[in-house]
């Protein structure tokens, strides 16, 4: 028997449990009925496990018996899993422009801060725009575009190819997966 709850966010177990009568939940699930909160305690402490109290507003207040240590540690897991994946769904897409004229320190800043964006695990977006007659070459901006992704292939792989839609060419780079 152990007492861990010192929280207010922490369940009530064992003897922090006020209620006089309590309908019980066995560690396995079945319902073992109302019984004295003496009687309840006596069950877990038989039984090796933590009398926790699930629902203080029921009529009875409904406890169960259960490994509170082992509570606790999923319930953190599960947490944890949760906001990792919440983190991944919400990863931004940032633009950089570039253009076919692009002088070389230009391009190595934008290669800079870009690596360090695709660092933090987001997503990067090179886009060209041609101007008058810069049309007649796009293989000029491809050219650009593929420079961009080699300059970022120690941080970065290439989600969508160089494509051109209109007078824009753009290309999506994501971040590597470190396993």
């Amino acid at each position: 028997m152990s007492i861990i709850a010192s929280k207010s966010k922490d369940s009530l177990i064992n003897e922090q449990i006020k209620a006089r009568e309590v309908m019980v939940i066995g560690p396995n699930g079945e319902q073992l009925g109302t019984k004295g909160l003496n009687d309840a305690l006596t069950l877990a402490n038989y039984a090796g496990f933590d009398l926790v109290l699930i629902n203080p507003n029921g009529n009875p207040p409904v406890c169960k018996i259960m490994d509170y240590n082992k509570f606790k540690y999923e319930n953190k897991k599960r947490t944890k899993e949760n906001l990792k994946k919440q983190r991944e769904a919400n990863l931004d897409m940032k633009e950089y422009r570039l253009s076919v004229t692009i002088d070389i320190h230009d391009f190595n800043t934008r290669v800079k801060n870009s690596a360090r964006y695709l660092e933090k695990g987001h997503k990067v977006k090179a886009t060209i725009r041609f101007k008058g007659r810069e049309m007649a070459h796009p293989e000029l901006g491809k050219n650009v575009l593929m420079r961009f992704a080699e300059a970022n292939e120690s941080v970065a792989i290439v989600e969508q190819q160089p494509k051109l839609e209109g007078r824009i060419m753009s290309m999506i780079l994501s971040p590597k997966k470190e396993k």
